[in-house]
């Protein structure tokens, strides 16, 4: 690639980043990546991920961010409690002092600072939401390239265009007219903040990392955030909560605080006391709907010229802890496939998107037995056997 390669990375969360600082600490590309939101301090990002070492830290090594990212990294993010509803301990992990740091957790937010400030300035252009994009001269007027038109009516030719942008991608149906399917599951998601003062009580049965409990078609998970808050989950896939509109027949109002946990404390009638105050305390603020979605696995697409797709604009899978890591594994094989091949960035993508077809396959197969797991009969035994050790249902 030489340097006149103009990149538009469309999203920026922790794939779009990745590698825009891979491409840019590089110094053979002209990298903008057009995010939709106003700013970095727009919105939340959500709680913590938890960072594998052959996957997200391996991306953030070759980014030169391994420093940067223990400043931030919580080895002890990676307890677990796991109980069913009436306080039963199944499984327990404690990480000791002298971890290996395999997968130790950080902030979505903590994380999204760090490769934002690697960048150089302006690389990121705020505040612009794709609206189409469509083959047009290259930006040197040699070959082909891609004209960006956004929301606010401003325009941008580039070389190559990467869709980064998430579980409803807009640069996708440019590839395939495959979309996220419901998988039969929904979440209500609230935040207990400054835990440790507000409710010591419920922050030492959290604990430094993730409580979870698993019942009979719903579940909780609690996990602990740098800024000193709890994250709190609650998930539905019984009977009546695994339809596809669901959280919006329920009738629970999520932006009214106090009648949403009068709405959703009598779904968890008989669960254990810690976990009752624990839905109490997250529904101090507005709560946060989530249907869970993903793409059909092995999704592929006939290659286009001069366009591809990476993280859940490529291959959107289960919430289950490898979504994240995947996109940042994505970022890595690309930005090295582009450095493998500077006179011909089309074949790179080729190639790219053979070994990423391959490698998220299994990755999200994976993730749909996981989550399958997760919500079968069995419930949080099945779960623990899992963590002792045992074969993952339907593995091979």
């Amino acid at each position: 690639m030489t340097h006149t390669t103009d990149v538009a990375i469309v999203g920026g969360g922790p794939g779009g980043l990745t590698l825009a600082r891979l491409l840019t600490a590089g110094g053979h590309a002209r990298v903008t990546v057009y995010e939709r939101d106003g700013g970095r301090a727009a919105r939340t990002q959500g709680g913590t991920l938890d960072l594998h070492a052959d996957t997200g830290q391996r991306a953030l090594r070759a980014a030169g961010l391994t420093q940067a990212f223990h400043r931030h990294a919580r080895p002890e993010g990676e307890d677990m409690l796991l109980l069913d509803p009436t306080g039963t301990v199944l499984h327990r992990d404690d990480t000791p002092d002298d971890s290996p740091a395999l997968r130790p957790e950080i902030d979505r937010a903590d994380l999204r600072d760090l490769l934002l400030d690697s960048l150089p300035p302006g690389t990121v252009a705020w505040g612009r939401t794709l609206r189409t994009a469509a083959p047009a001269p290259a930006p040197d007027g040699e070959g082909t390239g891609w004209q960006l038109e956004f929301t606010d009516g401003t325009r941008a030719a580039h070389h190559l265009l990467i869709g980064a942008d998430g579980a409803n991608s807009r640069v996708r149906p440019l590839l395939t007219p495959a979309a996220p399917q419901h998988l039969g599951v929904n979440a209500i998601e609230g935040t207990v903040p400054d835990i440790d003062r507000t409710h010591p009580d419920l922050a030492a049965a959290v604990g430094r990392g993730s409580y979870w409990v698993v019942g009979d078609g719903r579940s909780l998970a609690a996990q602990r955030c740098s800024d000193g808050s709890v994250r709190v989950g609650l998930t539905f896939y019984g009977p009546t909560g695994r339809a596809a509109d669901w959280l919006t027949t329920c009738g629970i109002p999520y932006d009214r605080p106090d009648e949403a946990r009068a709405a959703l404390l009598p779904l968890f009638a008989d669960w254990t006391p810690d976990c009752r105050a624990l839905i109490a305390a997250a529904c101090t603020g507005p709560l946060t709907p989530r249907a869970l979605t993903a793409l059909p696995v092995g999704l592929r697409w006939p290659h286009r010229p001069g366009l591809t797709l990476l993280g859940d604009a490529a291959h959107l899978m289960p919430p289950v802890g490898h979504g994240a890591n995947a996109a940042m594994r994505d970022a890595l094989e690309l930005a090295t496939a582009l450095a493998a091949t500077p006179a011909d960035p089309d074949a790179a993508l080729r190639a790219y998107e053979e070994e990423m077809f391959t490698r998220t396959a299994r990755v999200a197969d994976e993730s749909a037995r996981i989550l399958a797991m997760i919500t079968s009969p069995a419930g949080a035994p099945g779960i623990a056997a899992f963590f002792r050790g045992e074969a993952l249902p339907g593995a091979r």
